[in-house]
């Protein structure tokens, strides 16, 4: 396609217009006036006519996967394959999808003569986490005089993958994290194990509770049991991806702030991270009406990029989540013991009592507990005093009644041995890795 520059209707205003007066106001200089616009206009066509072709021969190639951290910039790299090996400039155009912020709407590459390959490093910066897909790059460049613009548009493929930030959060778990890496603290364990390691003979001090009395009979003299602390465990993050959990935390106002579901997802992979450096195995599993994804509790890099990958395309449903068939699930799939970590929204009081009614299916087996993210202006009447207007009261009010209903949930959840807590926004990775800290220290699981 070819399009008419700035220059060109500079120069047909430049020409036409004085010439065009001229004519008119002096008839005998009609054949200099008529000759010179003709020439113009010939000179412009044979312009037009050399700039066909031009983009022949140019092509641009796009890496095929970019990995970046919400709210970090980086930058994309443009290989252009110059065919022809002839110099000039080059104008390129990308389309960013809304989750993609660019400074530069387009660059301008220079094309060295005799050299077929060029690069261009186009930054940006992500501000959505998720999968965006660049299918298009667009290209521009002049004709010799500069009267016109030869475009054309070439088909691309470039996924930029925007994982969630995790750099904020690890800065919260400063006292948590060593400095090198991410590596924990060692934490002191209470007791003295409960894992079965071997048998030895008994030595005055052992406990009585410790002999084994049939190998103490078989062997004709006390036999003890000795036992370790539990060393590999298995621990499961369960991620609502339902209708509630699409709704928004954070500043209001921020171009993107993130949502529930989002906030899920980072704390997450903050407990993957745990979980690698204390050796123990973590698995995770995202439901809305129905189980969407399943991994197995495994460790190592690999199973680390598995779980990034399975969630950061994790968008909220327009559904409502169905805890029967949720449990149903993870009483047939995860059979052995283990630490499950529920995040959820329980603020809906139906779906509050549907939960409670379903988790029994699993809270005999395993170790759970039940976490939510506080919704804002949930607190007890009267623990505020900034009320300033009828509209505030009603508001505290009603802020009143969902934390008693909240409250009443997770004594119900408490008697049938569930924990429950409300974590906050700002705090939820450093609450959650507390809680699992708190698990491996006292080998409750």
């Amino acid at each position: 396609m070819i399009v008419p520059k700035s220059r060109l209707l500079f120069w047909v205003g430049l020409v036409f217009l004085p010439f065009s007066v001229l004519l008119t106001a002096t008839p005998s200089s009609a054949m200099l006036s008529a000759g010179l616009m003709a020439a113009f206009v010939i000179l412009a066509a044979i312009d037009g006519f050399l700039a066909f072709g031009s983009l022949d021969g140019l092509t641009v190639e796009l890496p095929e996967v970019v990995r970046l951290s919400k709210g970090r910039e980086g930058e994309l790299t443009l290989r252009i394959h110059n065919d022809r090996i002839k110099s000039g400039r080059l104008r390129l155009g990308l389309a960013f999808p809304p989750g993609v912020y660019s400074p530069n709407r387009d660059m301008i590459a220079e094309l060295p003569e005799k050299v077929s390959y060029s690069s261009i490093k186009w930054p940006l910066k992500a501000l959505e986490s998720g999968r965006h897909v660049l299918d298009k790059c667009y290209l521009e460049v002049s004709s010799p005089l500069g009267f016109w613009a030869m475009r054309k548009t070439a088909p691309t493929a470039s996924e930029i993958r925007v994982y969630p930030a995790l750099y904020h959060e690890q800065k919260y778990l400063a006292a948590l994290f060593m400095n090198r890496g991410l590596g924990i603290h060692t934490q002191r364990q209470v007791g003295k194990g409960r894992d079965f390691e071997h048998l030895r003979e008994y030595f005055p001090g052992d406990s009585y509770e410790d002999i084994h009395w049939k190998a103490t009979a078989r062997r004709g003299h006390p036999i003890t049991k000795v036992y370790q602390i539990e060393r590999t465990q298995k621990i499961y993050v369960i991620i609502d991806a339902s209708r509630l959990s699409g709704r928004r935390v954070g500043e209001n106002g921020a171009s993107f702030p993130a949502t529930i579901l989002e906030r899920f997802v980072t704390a997450s992979l903050i407990m993957d991270l745990a979980a690698e450096r204390q050796g123990d195995l973590f698995g995770m599993l995202t439901f809305d009406d129905r189980v969407q994804k399943f991994l197995g509790a495994k460790s190592g890099k690999a199973h680390y990029n598995a779980c990034r990958d399975a969630l950061y395309t994790l968008r909220p449903q327009r559904v409502t989540p169905d805890f029967s068939e949720l449990f149903t699930f993870i009483g047939t799939r995860i059979r052995r013991r283990a630490l499950l970590l529920f995040l959820t929204n329980l603020d809906d009081p139906v779906l509050a009592e549907s939960f409670v009614r379903n988790i029994k299916l699993i809270s005999r087996r395993h170790l759970v507990l039940v976490n939510a993210l506080k919704p804002p202006g949930v607190k007890p009447l009267f623990s505020s005093s900034s009320v300033a207007s009828i509209n505030d009261l009603y508001a505290h009010l009603g802020g009143h009644f969902l934390w008693q209903s909240l409250h009443e949930t997770g004594k119900v959840l408490e008697r049938n041995g569930i924990g429950f807590s409300l974590l906050d926004n700002e705090k939820m990775c450093a609450q959650l890795v507390s809680q699992y800290l708190g698990v491996k220290q006292r080998q409750i699981l």
